[in-house]
């Protein structure tokens, strides 16, 4: 049975509406456009062709985030933003990845010479939902970025940043770290030595 177009736009509009304007051909194939509908609508310019098999309303209005959006959908909504990139969107520090941080869970296997793939699960509770895409807490983010050897005046600065927000204690920072390992508890330390904490 052949759906309302008009019905067709909106079911499409209240999904790309989560997803910062973004969907996949897969998303809009289960919602009733077909392969040769998505051909037009793109053709048309309806549709922005943002990569392979994800697309954008071209009416919507541009987010700062955009990027992050495709990458999680490219993942399949796997992968959750993390480390330096999480950092830089907590605005938290001053890194500056030339990648792409993401976190997919173990058995993941595209690739891609944008994204840094980390193998880790994400517990519910260290990840924040922002438009379209989640990603990890300021406090995971700063562990993973310990764990992964962030230089320790840069690991300082970031922790300096999230206490000042109040966006977690040293008390927790210490306890989740030593969770984490001997390598992110060290480095934690460090750190607040640094800072005279």
């Amino acid at each position: 049975m052949r759906r309302d177009p008009t019905e067709l736009r909106r079911a499409l509009t209240r999904l790309a509406a989560r997803q910062a304007g973004h969907f996949t051909a897969a998303q809009a194939l289960a919602i009733g456009y077909s392969y040769p509908a998505q051909h037009y609508h793109t053709r048309r310019g309806e549709w922005l062709r943002i990569d392979r098999g994800i697309y954008r309303l071209s009416d919507w209005p541009v987010t700062p985030y955009e990027d992050l959006v495709r990458w999680v959908l490219w993942s399949h909504g796997q992968g959750t933003i993390s480390h330096d990139t999480a950092l830089t969107v907590h605005e938290l520090g001053d890194a500056m990845p030339a990648l792409v941080h993401l976190t997919v869970p173990p058995g993941f296997r595209a690739t891609a010479p944008a994204v840094r793939l980390h193998t880790a699960l994400v517990d519910r509770a260290d990840m924040e939902q922002h438009e379209g895409f989640t990603v990890t807490s300021p406090l995971r983010s700063i562990l993973d970025v310990a764990a992964a050897g962030m230089d320790i005046d840069q690991l300082a600065r970031t922790i300096d940043d999230a206490l000042e927000r109040g966006q977690m204690t040293i008390g927790h920072l210490r306890t989740r770290a030593d969770e984490l390992g001997a390598h992110a508890a060290l480095a934690v330390e460090r750190a607040l030595r640094e800072l005279g904490r």
